[in-house]
């Protein structure tokens, strides 16, 4: 299924999903890895929207995203001298976002766990983007509240990131036709929300354990 999911959108368009891109490395990498902290905010306010939004596919609810995206942030910086150009550096930094992203969620649910087995989520600012993007934006997170983490992580990681099944597989630690069977239903159930009646995604669907 082609999805109409997309990361924030940026000052510059971003390349198919999937597609590979060799480019010189920005300079700007170069300065930040030598300790320029002014180039080192500018890139990072430039990459923000994306990186906010991305996380927001990936993670329900948004009382948790300010977080995430400041993590996500220095684990870009930290990363920045094992890049190569190899694809934009907006790509590189998806794939990283993606993967602190997931380490949240995975330490927020065991977190989750252990509070029901002792006891019985501020909307971001909406970047550069016009009134029809961001309600778009809005409606497809909406749908993807209504999926299993599971199955919306595998959905995420392939029509947004770009990442190949296998990849995606090796991103969640299972097996290659668990994520094409996530795929499968996240997709089978995006397309009954689509022909519900109401406004989609308005009531999240009891999260699977």
């Amino acid at each position: 299924m082609k999805s109409n999911l997309a990361p924030a959108p940026s000052h510059e368009p971003a390349p198919p999903a999937g597609e590979a891109t060799s480019a010189a490395i920005d300079p700007r990498v170069s300065a930040v890895i030598a300790g320029d902290r002014h180039t080192a905010s500018v890139l990072l306010l430039e990459l923000l929207p994306r990186i906010r939004n991305l996380i927001r596919y990936l993670i329900r609810g948004d009382q948790a995203v300010d977080d995430i995206a400041q993590e996500a942030m220095i684990a870009v910086l930290r990363g920045l001298p094992s890049y190569r150009g190899e694809g934009s550096l907006r790509a590189y930094s998806d794939r990283i976002v993606a993967r602190v992203a997931l380490s949240w969620a995975r330490r927020d649910r065991r977190q989750k766990d252990r509070e029901r087995e002792s006891a019985v989520q501020q909307e971001p600012s909406a970047s550069i983007e016009s009134p029809e993007q961001y309600l778009l934006r809005r409606q497809a997170v909406a749908r993807l509240d209504r999926l299993p983490y599971e199955q919306r992580h595998a959905l995420v990681l392939h029509h947004v990131v770009g990442l190949s099944v296998p990849e995606v597989a090796q991103q969640l630690s299972v097996p290659i036709e668990t994520v094409r069977s996530r795929l499968r239903l996240a997709q089978n159930k995006l397309r009954q929300i689509e022909q519900e009646p109401h406004d989609p995604g308005l009531v999240p669907d009891r999260e699977d354990d």
